[in-house]
């Protein structure tokens, strides 16, 4: 399948996410697209160079879990097709509070993605250390490591069943960096 055959069946760029959900497409195989993990995407070896296309691909992406493995598809309403992630298909690189008092974070990915730090979108740590926030469609963008040292230097500690721990908050929420 050609890159130009899924654009032009997704219709062209749309603000408003298209309802991946309620689109049971059949499998059509493999296309050669990869995300790095640094949030570049690649096509045939080649980097994308045009962000919009990104964007449009990206609002298509979904992720199934198959025997403990992830696994992630471009879908349209016809076709399913399966594309490599490296580690996590965004990377939130900017952040801001959105209130004066601090207590609302605001979080934005590599794509644009803007979101609030909250329950629907948590901060999750891997056993390794590595921090991860849902983005959408249990879709993670990995926390670049420009904001995991921002976020290191406003936490707070605060001593809870784990033993002394990194929080950070957001949204009402307590996020955990990880145990000193």
């Amino acid at each position: 399948m050609s890159l130009d055959k899924i654009s032009t069946q997704l219709g062209g760029t749309h603000t408003k996410m298209p309802p991946v959900e309620s689109w049971n497409p059949p499998y059509c195989g493999e296309i050669d697209i990869q995300i790095k993990a640094n949030g570049d995407w690649f096509y045939q070896g080649g980097i994308f160079k045009r962000l919009p296309l990104v964007k449009l691909f990206a609002s298509v992406l979904i992720k199934e879990v198959n025997k403990n493995v992830d696994e992630y598809f471009l879908v349209t309403p016809v076709e399913k097709v399966k594309i490599k992630v490296d580690d996590a298909p965004f990377v939130i690189t900017q952040w801001h509070w959105t209130d004066e008092n601090n207590n609302i974070m605001k979080v934005s990915t590599n794509l644009d993605d803007e979101f609030i730090l909250n329950a629907e979108h948590p901060l999750i740590v891997t056993e390794n250390g590595d921090l991860y926030v849902t983005v959408r469609r249990d879709l993670q963008a990995k926390v670049h490591r420009n904001v995991y040292y921002q976020w290191a230097d406003i936490t707070q500690e605060m001593v809870t069943e784990n033993g002394t721990e990194l929080i950070l908050s957001s949204a009402d929420c307590q996020f955990s960096l990880g145990k000193l």
